[in-house]
């Protein structure tokens, strides 16, 4: 039952990031009132863009965590593995989304690092 609920929390990421970006994101971007920060609505969209995605990046994380539960595998080890991956990828977004200037890639990488650094260390 668990890799039921994984495909399905799988299937409603891919879900979530398709469709919205299709007809929520896309249509809201038209919009002329949008906030312009660092001197332009850039800066917004895309920050409104990777905070969507990354929703899709924690669920992905968590379907990760359902298949190892589901095939006995998972251990504190391994959880704070994926755990870890899982930040260092949603770092990924506002990194390469917004050209580093939205900081909590930072954040991301640092708390990833720490997670992996602790699981090396054991």
């Amino acid at each position: 039952m668990l890799i039921l609920a994984a495909a399905l929390l799988f299937a409603l990421g891919i879900a979530h990031s398709y469709l919205g970006e299709k007809y929520i994101l896309i249509r809201l971007f038209r919009r002329e009132d949008l906030p312009k920060i660092f001197g332009s609505s850039q800066f917004t969209t895309q920050t409104l863009r990777f905070v969507w995605h990354i929703t899709t990046i924690a669920w992905f994380g968590f379907v990760m965590l359902l298949v190892q539960i589901q095939f006995g595998n998972l251990t504190p080890n391994l959880t704070v593995q994926i755990i870890g991956y899982t930040c260092l990828t949603t770092g990924l977004f506002p990194l390469i989304m917004t050209k580093g200037k939205h900081l909590s890639w930072i954040v991301f990488f640092v708390v990833g690092g720490i997670l992996l650094f602790f699981t090396n260390i054991k």
